[in-house]
């Protein structure tokens, strides 16, 4: 595997905090075959909407596809904010049935439509179809997820009236547990998940804007990537996005931990530091390499592997971003919820069922807990 990064945060860009999660190389392929289109006995695709440039930019620049149908069938984004703003406007561009749950910009959406800046090109969908309930939403084929984990007990209401004999749940949502919550409420069979690698931050008045990267990798719950994967994959391609779909879901979570777990918690244990701030006190570095081999530690004990250089990797690459704030920094700083329990309290309380000692961990799960 190559070095992964991964983060929800927020970079010196005017228009406010990104979501920010970067990868200097790609996990690995795996090669799947397209499913069979119409599989879902519901299936239907919208009268296609199709995006049109926005207003003063080159057409050449926008990456619309509306001269075609979707895949996916009926697509409901719960979490409609950045991220789902984002990947939901761009599997509508290219012809997705795509409804939108999103109580924050639900009217002007409506009014307006959803406007993306793009480092790949800006497109605006003229006429999205957005909800303020999952019940004027009805069943769908697929539920993409990227609600905050702190909103977790909130998502067996959200999704219920979505949810039909078929429905398949993919949670692009950080952290551990996500889909073992969904997997409980809704069958194991049905819960994929996405890791997005990626700058996105939404305005406050709700344009999108897509600074960097943007790539997703991709597995199966507790079962190799299969026909699931592949649909979104392929759908997801046409709609302009990379995604690769890899056979073990929990590695690849693990790995973005690597991470995660330092980064983002010490930012905040720490008392408000940037990446370059924290590395360059007396200890910072050593106390993220003793986070980062004791996350390494209880994955390796759960079966995966990494490279043997992952942390000399990871830490390099830290140190390229510059004054970089992680996301659990501003939540902390803008007075918003931390993702606690995702981000640290699952992952130490897997440690504590295989009887792995991973103190550096613990203390930090406790202090970000008084801290929050």
């Amino acid at each position: 595997m190559g070095t992964g990064i991964g983060d929800r945060g927020s970079g010196t860009d005017p228009v406010g905090p990104a979501l920010f999660l970067l990868a200097t190389a790609p996990f690995p392929d795996f090669s799947v075959a397209m499913a069979p289109v119409g599989i879902f006995p519901w299936q239907r695709n919208a009268a296609l909407r199709g995006a049109t440039p926005v207003k003063g930019m080159d057409e050449n620049e926008t990456k619309h596809q509306n001269a075609e149908s979707g895949l996916l069938g009926r697509v409901a984004v719960i979490g409609a904010g950045a991220v789902g703003g984002y990947y939901g406007a761009r599997l509508a561009d290219a012809g997705e049935d795509v409804a939108f749950l999103s109580r924050t910009h639900f009217r002007r959406w409506r009014a307006e439509g959803i406007t993306v800046h793009s480092v790949d090109g800006d497109f605006r969908v003229p006429a999205p179809e957005v909800h303020e309930s999952p019940e004027t939403i009805g069943l769908v084929d697929w539920a993409v997820i990227a609600l905050k984990t702190t909103a977790n007990h909130r998502l067996p209401d959200l999704l219920r009236p979505l949810v039909g004999p078929e429905t398949r749940l993919l949670t692009l949502q950080n952290g551990l547990g996500n889909d073992d919550l969904l997997a409980e409420h809704f069958g194991a069979w049905r819960v994929l998940g996405g890791l997005c690698f990626t700058c996105i931050n939404r305005s406050p008045d709700g344009v999108i804007h897509h600074l960097g990267q943007g790539h997703i990798t991709l597995g199966e719950y507790k079962r190799p990537a299969g026909p699931d994967s592949a649909l979104v994959v392929d759908a997801f391609t046409r709609a302009g996005i990379r995604v690769r779909a890899h056979d073990s879901l929990e590695a690849i979570q693990w790995r973005k931990l690597v991470w995660n777990v330092p980064f983002n918690g010490l930012a905040v244990a720490e008392g408000g530091l940037d990446t370059q701030a924290l590395l360059a006190l007396p200890d910072g570095e050593k106390k993220v390499r003793t986070l980062m081999a004791e996350v390494i530690a209880v994955a390796e004990k759960l079966g995966h592997t990494f490279p043997p250089d992952l942390i000399d990797q990871q830490i390099a690459v830290t140190r390229t971003m510059g004054a970089y704030r992680p996301s659990s920094l501003i939540d902390f700083l803008e007075g918003r919820p931390v993702e606690t329990e995702a981000i640290w309290g699952e992952p130490v309380r897997r440690a504590h069922t295989l009887s792995l000692p991973v103190p550096a961990m613990e203390n930090l799960y406790r202090r970000i807990r008084e801290s929050s």
